[in-house]
């Protein structure tokens, strides 16, 4: 049995699906995107579907039209062009932040001055000045301000000052408010770096404390807890403790025995700064028994000891006619014996097995050999920088806070 069968053609199997009785045609971009709603789209949507999505042959011919496609490249230009033109908000601090960050950071300095960067408003001035203004990736930062080779010299190579420590050995007494503030007021004004150490006898009082709070200077409130039975080795045993402190913690300065009672200048904190090891100058006391000023203390040439000013005939046997406040020096020689060579590595103290003034000397000598190692202040030795006051209120008690508690004994009725 023979079997006739029909040959489709290919266009044919294509063109009729789901039983379909129109043939399927394939869907351009433009009529896939405006296939949705073909009644209801705007003007402005035909006008771009026919600029980008119509067909570059012509419907009476199958010849290229070159006059649409100049068209729709000028239409896009200018359309570039138009966007371009547009301002918009930029915030120019934001680029010229990327612009420094991004740029290398060339300052340009004229040789033999420094520039250093000031604001507008501190120098007074309403706008900044086209001169010496400091650029940076094109950026202007401020006004810069020139400073000698000199001073910028000077500003470079500075270097603070050695360390003071202070040493005041202090008693309950009726003037101990007094003395102390006073003192504490003129180490006030001396430039830093400074360290008061302050030291009472068996217990801290709070009238002291208070007065070290209140001073705004560095300090160290330290206890001498050593029995003493003579009032003359009181301030021997609180300067040892002192001694000890320093020694314990290694502090490194120009050590000072500064009596409460004395006055100061501000030349002679200043002048003991340059003490390399041991340094000494003359010191003016008043005797109040004989009504008349002492002077004692080293004789000088130039910085050069080369003897001893001295009144005092009793004392003529001592090695080194010095003052107790009248010397300073390196706090290193306490606690570095190797680096000053010291034949010893004994403790430095205060001796109170010698007599009354005495003290000075025997210490002294625990310090240096000679004269040779001494060096004199002020240059020439020939001005006194500090008194030695010899005023006691032995007897008298300090009231306590230093108030009094009660008035006089007779009270005088006003009239």
């Amino acid at each position: 049995m023979a079997s006739i069968r029909r040959t489709l053609s290919p266009y044919n199997d294509r063109s009729y699906q789901n039983g379909s009785n129109t043939p399927f045609t394939a869907q351009s971009p433009s009529q896939k995107l405006f296939s949705h709603g073909r009644t209801t789209f705007s003007p402005v949507r035909r006008f771009i579907a026919g600029i980008f999505f119509q067909k570059h042959h012509s419907r009476k011919s199958n010849h290229f039209s070159w006059k649409k496609s100049l068209l729709r490249c000028f239409l896009c230009f200018f359309l570039g062009f138009l966007l371009g033109m547009a301002p918009f908000n930029t915030d120019f601090n934001e680029l010229k932040q990327r612009d420094l960050r991004s740029s290398d950071f060339s300052f340009e300095m004229q040789p033999g001055v420094a520039t250093v960067k000031r604001d507008a408003a501190d120098l007074g001035v309403a706008e900044k000045p086209k001169e010496n203004d400091l650029l940076v990736g094109g950026v202007e930062l401020g006004v810069v301000e020139t400073i000698d080779k000199t001073d910028m010299k000077k500003i470079l190579d500075f270097v603070p000052g050695k360390q003071l420590i202070v040493v005041t050995p202090t008693y309950n007494r009726a003037t101990q408010a007094y003395y102390l503030n006073r003192l504490g007021q003129v180490l006030r004004l001396v430039k830093p770096p400074l360290l008061w150490i302050v030291v009472e006898m068996n217990a801290a009082t709070m009238e002291t404390a208070e007065i070290l709070r209140n001073m705004g200077i560095m300090y160290r409130h330290l206890v001498c807890v050593k029995n003493s039975t003579d009032v003359k080795d009181r301030g021997v045993h609180q300067r040892n403790t002192a001694l000890e402190h320093i020694e314990r913690h290694k502090l490194d300065g120009i050590v000072y025995f500064a009596d409460d009672d004395n006055i100061y200048s501000l030349e002679l904190f200043e002048s003991i700064r340059e003490i390399s090891r041991f340094g000494t100058w003359p010191v003016g006391m008043l005797a109040q028994s004989k009504n008349k000023a002492i002077l004692e203390g080293p004789v000088c040439n130039g910085s050069q000891v080369i003897g001893w000013h001295t009144n005092e005939k009793s004392k003529r046997l001592r090695r080194f006619h010095v003052d107790m406040s009248g010397f300073a020096f390196n706090s290193t020689i306490l606690w570095d014996p190797k680096r000053w060579h010291r034949p010893t590595s004994d403790p430095i103290r205060q001796l109170d097995t010698v007599k009354e003034g005495f003290q000075e000397t025997t210490f002294i000598e625990q310090i240096v050999e000679d004269e040779s190692q001494m060096e004199g202040i002020p240059l020439g030795c020939s001005g006194i920088m500090n008194w030695h006051l010899h005023l006691e209120a032995r007897g008298i008690p300090y009231p306590k806070g230093w108030m009094l508690q009660k008035n006089l004994d007779v009270v005088i009725p006003s009239k």
